[in-house]
């Protein structure tokens, strides 16, 4: 895997609204931050574009705004400023050619996850982080620190509290995934998951538990989750049931699904859309321990 040089004091960075729209009040904290850190803020022309009253500006701008920033050699990091809906409608007419040549961190989660897992398949390293939109939250500290710290010095380890549907293990290999329903609408396209050998990642924000069910046998029906190392549950935020509740814990909805398999699961990681959001390198190697106090993320030296 390449992995991008960590940043340093004086470095430009660039901020891209990707998917959905976003003003310039909901990202001036983060702004100051990353000033704060010592990085050149370097916002692209489109970024608070009101050509489509959904996304942050047309196809063809927001395409144009973060193609701009993976040809500037200058640009140490993309930072993606939030989520939402979009980012699948540019994927596949950019050109990464200028990336592989200059690898620099693209940074962000949710949406985001469609480039995740096309950076994965091209081997270059990438960041699972909280996002500017989020960082003016009171409680968005922990989880701000901790992209600077992956930024800067790799990152730290994420430990999980333990969980009485945990399955206990240890295991070591790539860590990738984010948002479940990016992984699942990235099956058969160019981003599609090699889930293999893999600790794969899954959160999910604001759907019912019968679509949380259904895309979980989706990734089974489609081999997702049969050769995977181990798995570990983020967030999964404002979970709703229809009129008709589907009477399943989301600890069962996962465990049946893996019934016949024999690697370590772990709920409750703290990664995912709500704080704290913790930063960790997507494709890099780490070591899964799930034990009866708790679970652990800790990257290999």
């Amino acid at each position: 895997m390449i992995s991008p040089p960590l940043l340093r004091s004086g470095d430009k960075v660039g901020v891209v609204a990707t998917g959905r729209k976003v003003c310039s009040q909901d990202i001036e904290t983060a702004c100051t931050t990353l000033t704060f850190w010592g990085l050149e803020v370097i916002r692209t022309p489109n970024l608070h574009s009101n050509a489509h009253p959904y996304l942050a500006g047309s196809d063809r701008e927001r395409l144009a705004d973060f193609q701009q920033l993976l040809n500037n050699p200058e640009i140490k990091a993309v930072i993606c400023a939030r989520g939402g809906y979009g980012t699948a409608r540019i994927l596949d007419d950019l050109d990464f050619s200028a990336l592989l040549l200059n690898p620099k961190w693209i940074v962000g989660f949710s949406d985001i996850t469609a480039f995740h897992l096309k950076l994965l398949n091209l081997g270059i390293k990438s960041i699972h982080s909280t996002m500017p939109i989020f960082f003016a939250k009171s409680d968005s500290a922990t989880s701000v620190e901790s992209l600077r710290s992956a930024l800067f010095a790799n990152g730290t380890r994420i430990s999980a509290q333990p969980n009485i549907s945990n399955k206990y293990g240890k295991a070591t290999g790539q860590v990738m995934g984010g948002n479940l329903s990016l992984i699942v609408d990235a099956i058969g396209t160019s981003n599609d998951p090699d889930t293999s050998g893999k600790i794969l990642v899954l959160e999910e924000v604001d759907e019912y538990s019968y679509r949380i069910d259904r895309m979980l046998v989706h990734l089974k029906r489609s081999g997702k989750l049969d050769h995977i190392a181990g798995l570990v549950i983020g967030h999964m935020t404002d979970i709703k049931e229809t009129e008709l509740a589907f009477g399943e814990t989301l600890e069962n909805i996962v465990l049946t699904k893996t019934s016949k398999q024999k690697y370590p699961i772990a709920f409750n990681f703290p990664i995912g859309h709500q704080n704290p959001n913790l930063a960790w390198v997507q494709g890099s190697v780490m070591t899964l321990n799930v034990t009866e106090t708790g679970a652990e993320l800790a990257p290999v030296p």
